[in-house]
């Protein structure tokens, strides 16, 4: 293992260690050597694995993609190679992601989708989150006495199972964007899944560690654990249930996830939970629909940083600490500087602070979403952080919007697990996707088409109400919960500089705030940027990012007045610069992803 230097040259690797929060999405401390866990793979792909462990961006001329397993980046490369766009790949890369890493996302998942369209030099963003069925009522997570049920009594099983949206998703984008054929992008995905492909240490990892829930369900345990035993790190493992799925959706496209047998055994998997059963129900799967989105941008440093709103809290909350920061020179205090990391923190907070309070499904909830992210509400919340120690209290602010609407707080758990696909395509569009199924495996379903279910419902929160003041995020029927995923494209004068996002819970935001920082104020290359260690404020407690430089700050921090929390934090963030001279991705040592490019 290597350890990160400092935080200024971010050379190297970081530690394989799961967030303590996140306990059924560890990984595998032991895996050094990443490369070797896949055999098999292109010149290209292990080409990629040594410039990751040597902290060196991948450099193309035409087209780019990074994602979370290199066996889905191989595919989305061909895709581009053939003359694809970055619509034509995302659907390659998805299919091979939901086989060699279902804990993170699938069919049964939901996603947001940022697309920079070249030819209008237009920003576009689609919602694929998932839905709450009908019959859900708002205390659906509550016991018979109105008390919150604890979290993963909640989470394993039908309950918190909504209706996915990622195959609509999938569609969707290529309908619009794709030019290439729909039923060609699956091949590599059924290949794999019938010849079968190596289960990586991560993979391995989480089975292993999550085994006692994974195994609550028959269907999931023969998967996870054939012959009794747990997968283990290079085992192969084959699914025909999942090819003979995606053989339907080439064949008759998405709506076979919504409409028709796949559909039944859906429905049939969240109401036959033994011990929790659901309520969704076909009718929810049939009237699922992707909505377009208008894109929230906020100014920073001469640039536009785009990205997906309501139901994601991921773009107002990142737009929110870079406009509160704005005002504040981090490039001449630079990374190693208490000072820094005190402003980005307490920025974070007072971002957190908004989030909690206002932002939910805006479809369902007023939201003053303008106003969130006005230049002037920014320099105001931007102007408390003028002191030189931590923020002795952090509360929501009073953005400007056309109407009253009382509001209580809400901290719901927000847990992974997630994926992230950025790719640039050879005609110059951009996309950034974050994709997930909440939780590692999600509610731990397996479905006879051979994927898992989400978990998404539990993003919600399990109070509806604080002393009769109801809460934004609050459970309804039909609503898409809060989301803190925040694919992210960065524009300067109308074109895309940056495309970039991560996996990571609520902490999502603050790894994509800082890789942003990193580049644009500290001048720090894509790899760099994404393999710096990680500080994050979400609350108040500052966490530091164990094993690695970030660890030294807790003293300094701590004489500021923050209580400091040194832990594993462990992002998957995947990025593209594009320069005048070329393309440069960066993928996150923490996790298994490359970049590939041509």
């Amino acid at each position: 293992m290597i350890r990160i230097l400092s935080l200024s040259a971010c050379m190297a690797l970081s530690a394989f260690a799961a967030d303590a929060q996140q306990t059924t999405d560890a990984v595998a401390p032991e895996m050094a050597s990443p490369s070797a866990a896949f055999a098999g793979l292109s010149d290209a792909a292990q080409a990629s694995f040594a410039a990751r462990e040597a902290g060196v961006p991948v450099r193309a001329d035409n087209w780019m993609i990074v994602a979370a397993n290199p066996l889905a980046v191989e595919a989305g490369a061909d895709v581009l190679a053939a003359g694809g766009s970055a619509a034509d790949a995302m659907v390659a890369v998805q299919a091979v992601l939901g086989l060699v890493e279902p804990q993170s996302s699938g069919l049964g998942g939901g996603a947001f989708l940022v697309w920079y369209d070249s030819a209008t030099r237009s920003i576009t963003t689609l919602d694929g989150r998932e839905t709450a069925p009908m019959a859900a009522t708002p205390t659906l997570f509550q016991d018979e006495n109105g008390a919150p049920l604890q979290f993963f009594d909640a989470v394993v099983g039908g309950l918190s199972v909504g209706a996915p949206g990622t195959p609509a998703l999938l569609e969707a984008a290529h309908r619009r964007w794709g030019r290439q054929s729909w039923s060609g992008l699956f091949d590599a995905a059924i290949g794999h899944a019938e010849a079968g492909f190596a289960v990586s240490p991560r993979l391995a990892a989480l089975v292993e560690g999550g085994a006692e829930r994974l195994q609550r369900f028959p269907a999931t345990a023969a998967y996870f654990f054939p012959d009794g035993q747990a997968l283990a790190a290079g085992d192969t493992l084959r699914n025909p249930a999942y090819a003979e799925t995606l053989r339907a959706m080439a064949r008759d496209g998405s709506r076979v996830m919504y409409t028709g047998p796949i559909a039944e055994g859906i429905v049939a998997t969240v109401r036959g939970a033994e011990g929790n059963p659901g309520l969704l129900s076909m009718a929810d799967l049939a009237a699922y629909d992707v909505v377009e989105r208008p894109a929230i941008c906020v100014d920073y440093r001469a640039h536009e940083v785009c990205g997906m709103g309501p139901p994601s809290s991921g773009a107002l909350t990142v737009g929110q600490i870079l406009g509160m920061l704005e005002g504040y020179d981090l490039a001449a205090s630079g990374p190693d500087d208490p000072q820094s990391w005190r402003l980005i923190g307490d920025a974070s907070r007072l971002a957190f602070a908004d989030r909690g309070h206002y932002m939910a499904d805006s479809d369902y909830v007023p939201m003053p979403t303008d106003g969130l992210v006005d230049p002037m509400y920014l320099g105001l919340r931007g102007a408390l952080l003028s002191g030189d120690h931590a923020l002795e209290r952090v509360s929501p602010g009073a953005p400007g919007w056309d109407h009253a609407l009382n509001l209580s707080d809400d901290i719901s758990l927000e847990l992974p697990s997630t994926s992230h696909i950025s790719i640039v395509d050879a005609y110059g569009n951009a996309l950034s996707m974050t994709t997930t199924i909440e939780n590692a495996f999600g509610s731990r379903l397996m479905t006879p088409g051979g994927f898992l279910l989400n978990n998404e419902l539990t993003d919600f929160s399990f109070r509806t109400h604080v002393d009769g003041v109801p809460i934004a995020n609050r459970l309804e029927p039909g609503k898409r919960p809060r989301s803190s995923m925040a694919p992210t494209i960065v524009m300067r004068d109308g074109a895309p500089v940056l495309v970039i996002g991560s996996p990571g819970g609520s902490r999502i935001i603050g790894y994509v705030a800082q890789s942003i920082i990193a580049h644009l104020d500290w001048g720090m290359d894509v790899q760099q940027a994404v393999a710096m260690p990680h500080a994050v404020n979400r609350f108040g407690t500052f966490d530091l990012e164990e094993g690695t430089e970030a660890a030294s700050l807790a003293e300094p921090l701590s004489a500021l007045g923050y209580e400091v929390s040194v832990r594993a934090l462990n992002s998957g963030l995947h990025a593209i610069a594009l320069h005048p001279d070329g393309l440069q991705g960066g993928a996150d040592p923490r996790r298994e992803g490359i970049a590939l490019g041509q």
